[in-house]
């Protein structure tokens, strides 16, 4: 495994030039999965599309994927009450249509030897991740944040999945989750969104001296649950309807910080490319009849 610094200005200059078809609308099937069906607004899209991942016939969360790092951006999901079981067995999946837009729109499995050239020149396969040493496969859309089986087998596909430090993934990272699942199953009464992403700061991990992922510099996170337990003790009444958190993917200095939705989006417009007016949640996650709900600005 090698890992290179890219130069950013070179990195622009390269995202523009392989600029990607970015699917315009997300599927009414999909905006199920997002507060009010809206994606968050103010990120840089000349390489990302949205994906609506479909398995077994049914979209289960929506992606959006850089096609020039091979990683997911972020995975939105609702998340479903769960013991934090784990499914086994899953194989990997891969999207057919970031390869051929008239490719099944259903994850598929990745074949297990002579990859398709098209699949591979769009997003990551296993190969990528088999030299790494001390990164894994860390998802986005948490396998514990699910409860059906078929939800869970969902998260095993590799537009999913980004180069998460070991150290940070079984520790920190997986206590966050922890925490998250539980605060969640026990206080928001209602659907609760959550919205996992990365940033990224020219890192990559190179297989036959090509670039081919994307590491991430930090992971986020942050959920809406505008429904919860009024009566819940106030430390954890005042991290609802909204709170969100990020972490450093290292070894080190990797503990995970929880903070409002806000003092993320603040720190993520300091150490990632994203307009001003990025927004993670419409409305910032006050519902249109809350007292403190205002009229709403494009």
């Amino acid at each position: 495994m090698m890992v290179y610094r890219v130069h950013q200005a070179f990195i622009c200059l390269l995202v523009v030039s392989v600029g990607a078809e970015v699917q315009e609308d997300i599927s009414p099937g999909c905006k199920e999965f997002l507060y009010m069906g809206t994606l968050p607004r103010g990120l840089e899209e000349k390489s990302l599309k949205k994906i609506c991942q479909f398995y077994e016939g049914k979209p289960r969360f929506v992606t959006l994927y850089d096609t020039f790092s091979h990683i997911p951006v972020y995975s939105a999901y609702t998340f479903k009450r769960s013991d934090g079981s784990k499914k086994a067995d899953v194989p990997w999946m891969y999207e057919p249509q970031l390869s051929i837009a008239t490719g099944p729109r259903e994850m598929q499995q990745l074949p297990s030897e002579n990859i398709p050239k098209m699949l591979e020149a769009a997003q990551a396969v296993l190969d990528d991740y088999s030299d790494t040493v001390i990164f894994e496969r860390g998802q986005l859309n948490p396998d514990e944040h699910q409860a059906n089986l078929d939800d869970k087998a969902a998260t095993y596909t590799l537009t999913n999945v980004v180069p998460q430090v070991r150290d940070f993934n079984i520790g920190p990272w997986k206590k966050h989750e922890h925490t998250i699942r539980r605060r969640l199953n026990n206080y928001c009464r209602g659907t609760a969104y959550v919205i996992t992403g990365v940033t990224t700061s020219g890192h990559m991990i190179r297989r036959h001296n090509t670039d081919r992922l994307g590491i991430p510099s930090y992971f986020w996170s942050a959920y809406c649950c505008v429904d919860f337990d009024h009566n819940a003790p106030y430390p954890e009444r005042s991290k609802f309807p909204a709170f969100a958190a990020h972490g450093l993917n290292d070894r080190e200095n990797n503990k995970v910080q929880e903070m409002t939705v806000q003092q993320l989006e603040d720190f993520l417009k300091s150490v990632t490319y994203v307009r001003s007016s990025f927004q993670i949640f419409y409305d910032n996650c006050v519902p249109a009849n809350s007292a403190n709900g205002g009229l709403h600005l494009p």
